[in-house]
């Protein structure tokens, strides 16, 4: 039985992962290094700023490349003073409400960038539980993110479904024992589908996504009845 929602945040909630790829092709130019989009979606997206920035500059000291990660995010949070949910999240957090499910964001992003992002979202009062990867020993694609998720709403990995966006997050939600839903916005589909992921989607109007969910609560009415909008599936 459905006891509750998991959430990643970057690509997810909201599709970042663009801007995110021009502001580190901006920062390594400083540092004469070029980056594609290729490149973005195999070695950045979805990974901690410290472990992207060990692997290219091995040679910089623990405070320098916090203050490059810091340097980075600030930017980001300078050119996203607000930003647009992904089409149907708000649909499926009003479902989420309807029906009592517990939710919670699971992040690898910084706490100062995750704070920001759900705030101009206007999303901050919809989680009451937000799990940083940032506050623990191992982030994504490890397990203990979902892990630390699950065990602060108090529910099992049998009764909730994750939704990533990016290969390390997928393996950190299947890793965690979850049905994991991925959401296309930035990673080949397949790639995301081999990785374990249950259903991949462009975004939450997928009708299979509906689907879903009726089966994982089939005591409540369609997902589309009870999202609040008549726009809920597509």
């Amino acid at each position: 039985m459905l006891n509750a929602l998991l959430f990643d945040l970057d690509g997810t909630l909201a599709n970042t992962d663009p801007l995110h790829c021009a502001i580190w092709q901006e920062v390594l130019a400083e540092k004469g290094m070029t980056i594609n989009e290729t490149d973005y979606r195999e070695k950045f997206s979805g990974r901690l700023n410290e472990n992207i920035i060990q692997d290219l500059l091995p040679e910089l000291s623990p405070e320098e490349n916090q203050a490059m990660a810091e340097a980075k995010e600030g930017r980001f949070r300078d050119r996203a003073p607000s930003l647009e949910p992904l089409a149907g999240v708000l649909d499926i957090l009003n479902w989420t409400d309807a029906h009592g499910l517990k939710k919670a964001v699971v992040t690898n992003a910084p706490i100062i960038n995750a704070r920001h992002m759900l705030q101009a979202l206007q999303l901050t009062q919809r989680f009451p539980v937000v799990v940083m990867a940032e506050e623990l020993p191992r982030g994504k694609p490890d397990p203990l993110p979902y892990q630390t998720a699950l065990d602060r709403l108090g529910v099992s990995a049998a009764g909730a479904i994750a939704f990533e966006d990016s290969p390390s997050g997928v393996q950190s939600a299947v890793a965690a024992g979850l049905v994991t839903v991925a959401i296309a916005s930035s990673h080949d589909p397949d790639q995301l589908a081999s990785l374990g992921a249950t259903l991949v989607i462009d975004d939450f109007t997928d009708l299979r996504l509906e689907a879903l969910l009726r089966s994982a609560l089939p005591t409540a009415a369609a997902y589309r009845a009870n999202s609040g909008s008549s726009n809920a599936t597509k």
